[in-house]
């Protein structure tokens, strides 16, 4: 193995300096760079093999994403004290690498290739996930893997009504778009946004201000290329035998314009009849002739994406005939299952999803650790399920697979922006979605069944969401953009992005593009007739139910909220939580109790809900002045005697104030255990000064009164 050139060489970008190292660690692997913004740096490796891999039809690419806890200055909260698998952040962080880097490796190369990234110092300002997409970028371009077209991520926040490039974390709390894009100096590769209800033009400008950045960062990789002296593998992409083509759609192509051609069909029996004409292409071979037979498939895949693309430009047709805004028939129905919180059945098409919606007191919140901010709770949860039957096929049921990890989080990010605040809906949220069926943006019909079920639970959000997935399929100056993508589409298509909002603003974005030359122009035209998708959905939605039901299910927990003083809450939770836990079994509410003073309580038994309160606030009540309690003589002293007015409080009844008589002895008027009327008629502090002396003399006088 050739000595590795050092090289370390910083670029402005934001506020901070963007600083690349390579050659100093992990010099064994293809590629590996130290990449530094502010304090946070992550060690990113490339690794490929030198022989492809046989008998597969795709490119055998993994990428890891992993946060060492040490980087922020933490032991892993979990029970080994040691990494495990990755959490959702590192999942989603994994995808947002792989998605940009995997469509810019040539055709065809089936070698074993591995991006790993790990974040090795974190500071409390600067999200890793972003500066991983440029870092795996450097460390392919930096080595001699075949990966010849640079690319980079950025962050773009809109704070005060102002751009920021790459915000920190304390200006993304304060920003309205969060988007994150990564692309190459021709165009932008991917997109991932969550917003506040902003508009398409908004969208268009945060995008170009963000290319911009990204050329910036493209050219300065292609600099360290040179000042490295790189020189890639050689790799040529298979050419097919034009032979072959040419032979293979002079006998089939008619027959494979006929089975591509969806118009009145479903999806089964579309596929049905591919899959039938690809193998009597394949066996019109000799048997004995494997390697035309494995051809002559390829050359069938290649048909199918030729005429589909043919069809689609220049008859300007889609499979199915819809026009290219057109949406599939849509039926929604709330209510569906009888016994959970908020349900909703949505069918668009042939994708079709049950989304549940189930309420849960503080104490169902996500615990998750994050780097940031060491363990946090979340109180909105969205859970996406794919299982095999819905696509008509036998498949494993196992771990939760990266792309329901990742459609989930779209969907989840979708909806987050109108739900009701904690304070005003202080219940912890989960949706569950599970795919039925599916040709076809299944994360969008999510998004939509996700509403619909919100609002038949009865959470008041702000604002109704629908979700649409959008096409393009480009030529030179040809292209079409295409509402509501079926699955073939989807893959044959050239960019696939998928637009959530309001009727007022878009709440999140996604995007995925294969091909370079999509300018503003064509991102604002495909923006705005995404909103013309999205609104005619909300519309249908909106005949299903119009608006949050005004009451909870039956079955969901009432939560009702109180607040005492910080000072009290010891009294409440008891020696070792014995007094909270004595008023749980006595009553059957759910008791959460915040730092500020909020208690919740939650049960559907509004008699044990009142129960819970009273105990509560005999608890915590305090004393006030001029006001009459009947209390418990505790103890007797020579000066007078304590009484307690409250459980675990007491006030002071002073000789002079237990009659209106002089007395000598104390006993002579009092026992212990006696319950007397006694008014409060001063509190220093935590003491408290009771009068027997008052109340026997308001007596007399409403007696002579009387």
């Amino acid at each position: 193995m050739p000595q590795k050139k050092y090289l370390k060489e910083s670029i402005k970008l934001g506020e901070n300096e963007l600083t690349i190292e390579t050659g100093k660690v992990a010099k064994q692997a293809d590629g590996a760079v130290v990449i530094r913004f502010g304090d946070t740096m992550l060690l990113v490796s490339a690794v490929s093999s030198h022989t492809p891999r046989e008998g597969i039809d795709f490119f055998p690419l993994t990428v890891e994403y992993r946060e060492a806890t040490y980087a922020a200055g933490r032991i892993p909260g979990n029970y080994f004290r040691r990494e495990g698998k990755p959490n959702e952040k590192e999942t989603l962080t994994s995808r947002l690498i792989d998605r940009p880097c995997r469509p810019l490796f040539p055709d065809g190369f089936k070698n074993e290739t591995q991006i790993i990234a790990t974040v090795i110092s974190a500071d409390d300002q600067n999200d890793p996930d972003v500066i991983a997409i440029t870092g795996a970028s450097c460390a392919l371009y930096l080595s001699d893997i075949p990966f010849l077209n640079p690319i980079a991520g950025v962050r773009v926040g809109i704070v005060d009504g102002k751009y920021v490039i790459n915000p920190s974390y304390e200006e993304r709390r304060n920003s309205t778009l969060n988007l994150i894009v990564a692309g190459t100096e021709e165009a932008i590769v991917m997109v991932e946004a969550e917003a506040s209800e902003i508009g398409e033009n908004v969208m268009v400008e945060a995008l170009m201000l963000a290319h911009k950045e990204i050329k910036r960062l493209c050219l300065w990789q292609r600099e360290l290329g040179k000042a490295l002296e790189i020189t890639k593998r050689e790799f040529v992409t298979p050419a097919l035998d034009e032979n072959l083509v040419n032979e293979i759609d002079k006998n089939f192509g008619d027959k494979l314009r006929d089975a591509l051609d969806t118009t009145g069909k479903d999806k089964l029996t579309s596929y049905a009849a591919v899959d039938a004409l690809k193998k009597e292409v394949v066996e019109s071979y000799p048997e004995d002739d494997s390697e035309k037979r494995s051809n002559a498939g390829k050359v069938f895949g290649y048909l199918k994406e030729k005429i589909f693309r043919e069809d689609m430009l220049g008859k300007r047709r889609r499979p199915d005939g819809r026009k290219f805004g057109e949406i599939r028939p849509i039926s929604c129905e709330v209510g569906w299952l009888p016994r959970v919180h908020g349900s909703a059945l949505f069918t668009r098409g042939e994708t079709q999803a049950i989304v549940t919606s189930t309420l849960g007191t503080k104490m169902d919140e996500q615990f998750t650790d994050d780097l940031e901010k060491g363990e946090v709770k979340k109180r909105f949860m969205l859970h996406y399920n794919f299982p095999p039957f819905s696509v008509g096929e036998v498949g494993r049921m196992g771990a939760t697979s990266r792309r329901e990890i990742g459609h989930g989080n779209l969907a989840r990010r979708a909806l987050e922006s109108v739900l009701p605040d904690e304070a005003d809906f202080p219940y912890t949220i989960r949706i569950v979605s599970d795919i039925t069926e599916s040709n076809g943006s299944s994360s969008m019909a999510s998004v939509c069944g996700g509403c619909l079920s919100l609002m038949d639970a009865g959470v008041p959000i702000k604002k109704a969401v629908a979700g649409v997935a959008m096409g393009l399929v480009m030529e030179g100056n040809r292209y079409a953009i295409l509402t509501d993508i079926a699955g073939a589409e989807d893959h044959y298509g050239d960019m696939d992005f998928k637009v959530t909002g309001t009727a007022d603003g878009i709440t999140a974005l996604q995007m995925d593009i294969k091909v370079s030359g999509i300018n503003a122009m064509i991102l604002s035209e495909a923006l705005e007739q995404a909103k013309k998708g999205r609104l005619h959905i909300l519309g249908i939605m909106e005949k299903a139910i119009a608006e949050p039901r005004q009451e909870l299910s039956v079955y969901a927990p009432r939560i009702i909220t109180i607040n005492i003083h910080p000072d009290k809450i010891r009294e409440v939770i008891g020696k070792g939580g014995a007094t909270i836990r004595s008023i749980t079994e006595e009553t059957g509410a759910k008791i959460d109790i915040s730092d500020d003073g909020t208690i919740n309580i939650a049960t559907n038994d509004g008699e044990a809900a009142q129960k819970a309160i009273d105990r509560i606030r005999s608890i915590t009540a305090e004393a006030e002045i001029g006001e009459t309690y009947l209390g418990t003589v505790t103890r007797i002293v020579d000066f007078g005697a304590f009484v307690e007015i409250f459980p675990g409080t007491e006030g002071l009844l002073h000789i002079s104030e237990i009659s209106d008589r002089r007395i000598k002895d104390v006993r002579d008027e009092l026992k212990e255990g006696q319950q007397v009327m006694v008014k409060c008629i001063g509190r220093e502090g935590n003491k408290i000064k009771l009068s027997r002396k008052v109340v026997l003399k308001e007596e007399k006088t409403k007696s002579a009164d009387n």
